[in-house]
């Protein structure tokens, strides 16, 4: 993460949200997603009224929503498995569209598409309108614990590393003629990840050590910290507001 390095989710703008400072905007992503957990899954127009202010955020942080949309194929997995649930969850049924399925189910599915589409989108826009060291910095300034802070930045530096080694593995295993067309063919891959694991464990070890001999002694050095105004701290208070307080009329009328 070296000078004028960006990650792949960050979007070079100049919103008011990208000049928030990171602890700032680490707080108020905290209490917009914990908002949006305790909200009872009955309460559809809460679930609403979070999107609406995730859109304006989006909006206001320049984002598009294609770039939005896209980079929430992650929770994906998420998706698929809350389709399932209807149909494999007990208790009363009813029918939609012809098919006999679960009412809980159909609660427990709406449940997890709408926490995890709307706090999806918060880490997004976090990410997003922040870089790495940013968040790292900010994490710091908020007294979260150092080792925590040290095993995310080697963390998000290693991924970095793999992922760009790996397509380096791909690209020298297709211009030697590997084409694979069915899972039969996946073997090599397999091998080249072990492979490649093997290797980032040697690669960290050697890492490790060379900082033991200039030095480290666990806690990696204080990062410049950037000053929050109070107009800043006054934005932030608002939208947890919003957020908190739209969660707690929702579990008092619920």
């Amino acid at each position: 993460m070296g000078a004028g390095h960006s990650h792949a989710l960050y979007v070079h703008e100049h919103s008011v949200v990208h000049r928030m400072a990171p602890q700032a905007k680490l707080v108020a992503a905290l209490g917009m997603v914990a908002s949006i957990a305790i909200t009872p899954r009955e309460a559809v127009w809460a679930f609403g009224l979070y999107a609406v202010a995730i859109v304006g955020l989006t909006k206001v942080s320049r984002i598009r929503p294609g770039f939005l949309a896209v980079r929430l194929l992650a929770v994906a997995p998420f998706v698929l498995f809350a389709l399932f649930i209807p149909f494999i969850a007990t208790g009363e049924t009813t029918e939609v569209l012809g098919i006999t399925v679960s009412v809980d189910g159909l609660w427990g599915a709406w449940n997890i598409l709408a926490k995890a589409l709307l706090g999806a989108s918060v880490s997004i826009l976090l990410t997003a309108t922040t870089e790495i060291p940013d968040i790292i910095r900010g994490l710091s300034v908020l007294r979260v614990p150092p080792l925590f802070i040290s095993i995310t930045t080697f963390m998000i530096r290693y991924l970095e590393l793999i992922v760009d080694e790996l397509g380096r593995v791909r690209v020298a295993m297709a211009s030697r003629g590997y084409d694979p067309r069915w899972i039969s063919q996946a073997r090599p891959i397999a091998s080249s990840a072990g492979a490649l694991f093997v290797r980032s464990y040697e690669r960290g070890e050697r890492v490790h050590a060379a900082m033991l001999a200039r030095g480290y002694t666990g806690e990696m050095p204080a990062p410049s910290t950037v000053s929050v105004g109070v107009s800043q701290w006054a934005r932030v208070l608002v939208l947890v507001a919003a957020f908190a307080g739209t969660a707690i009329v929702a579990l008092v009328v619920v």
